[in-house]
């Protein structure tokens, strides 16, 4: 299975790349959508060995209220096909026969899109691609739904491809933003992608496998460990890593020694915000304490005027996000190293609450 890692512009800035690079990552996933609304290029930074596997980013626009001009994709994909890996259709939420028209349209233009097929949509279109191209994407999982409704879709779906006495999938099939274990486990996907590695470490947050027999697991339930020291959630029991037990914080400490990284320190002090001149190894901690009173204590205890100012004592994962987003590489890298090797067959076995595969 490939995992391609979803970044947002800017692409080139706040260590998205530099991070994908520096993690290992050969591979990622970025939005036309995004890209062309920031107005950057496809330059790679002169990484041409890093994949890319385009999206229209269509669900965003759609989102927004935005519609992507179809002749305007096509001309970004000719004048960026060195750069692509794959290319997904443009397709059109909520209307799968105007999303097989843009897949034909793109056809006749001498592009070879992925084509999209979405939860909700009539099964006769997914059948059509089944029939038709030996890759297909499946989206509209990643949105908050009812997750019993999502993993009938994919069921549905995944019985159309594993329809073979041997159950093996016929053809390839990308997951748009599926990289929930449970997920992932349950059904042979060729690729998937998500913006978690990143989203996760801006949250000031970091995925941490469990250890069993001297061996990091990356098949069973993963830590997602709070470690920013800046974290509103920094008291919350069993989140923060301040607040595991010490058995816990020593199983954490020991992935975390074996990727070459520390926890980092940092302290904090209060300065006049008007006047005060960051140094060095320092930087701005939350927002200027306003209050009406002068010398009237905040809520956060600072006075009118006043700003916190965190010193940066030792670089790390508690007050780096770059170090956060490498190390979510490094764990979902490995974590796609660990997944069994496409194809595998798809069987359902139910239980109570999520079903197994």
């Amino acid at each position: 299975m490939k995992y391609y890692p979803a970044s947002f512009p800017p692409l080139t800035e706040a260590s998205q790349l530099p991070s994908l690079l520096k993690g290992g990552a050969k591979k990622t996933l970025w939005s036309f959508f995004f890209l062309n609304k920031s107005g950057e290029e496809l330059d790679m930074a002169g990484e041409k060995e890093v994949s890319l596997f385009l999206d229209s980013g269509a669900f965003s626009a759609y989102t927004k209220g935005i519609e992507i001009n179809l002749d305007d994709y096509i001309q970004f994909i000719k004048d960026n096909i060195e750069f692509l890996d794959v290319y997904a259709n443009l397709d059109v939420i909520g209307d799968p026969e105007a999303t097989l028209k843009n897949q034909k349209k793109m056809e006749k233009a001498g592009l070879n899109p992925l084509p999209c097929f979405h939860y909700g949509e009539n099964y006769k279109y997914f059948k059509y691609y089944l029939e038709n191209y030996d890759y297909v994407a499946l989206g509209g999982i990643a949105v908050k739904r009812n997750r019993q409704g999502i993993v009938k879709f994919l069921d549905q779906c995944f019985d159309m491809v594993c329809d073979q006495p041997s159950r093996m999938p016929k053809v390839k099939i990308h997951g748009f933003g599926v990289t929930g274990l449970p997920m992932m486990m349950r059904y042979p996907w060729w690729s998937v992608d998500s913006t978690s590695w990143v989203l996760m470490g801006r949250f000031g947050n970091v995925y941490v496998p469990r250890r069993k027999n001297g061996k990091w697991i990356y098949d069973e339930s993963t830590w997602n460990v709070c470690i920013s020291n800046r974290s509103p959630g920094i008291t919350m029991e069993g989140k923060h890593f301040d607040t595991f037990s010490n058995a816990e914080k020593q199983e954490i400490l020991a992935y975390l020694e074996e990727k070459v990284y520390l926890i980092g320190l940092s302290s904090f002090k209060a300065v006049k915000a008007k006047s005060y001149e960051l140094k060095e190894n320092e930087r701005w901690s939350g927002k200027e304490a306003i209050q009406d009173e002068v010398r009237t204590l905040t809520s956060s205890g600072l006075l009118k005027g006043e700003r916190m100012v965190e010193i940066i004592e030792e670089a790390g994962l508690s007050n780096d996000y770059k170090q956060r987003d490498e190390l979510n590489i490094i764990y979902f890298l490995d974590l796609e190293k660990n997944m069994p090797d496409w194809p595998w067959p798809f069987k359902l076995k139910r239980q109570r609450g999520f079903m197994a595969r």
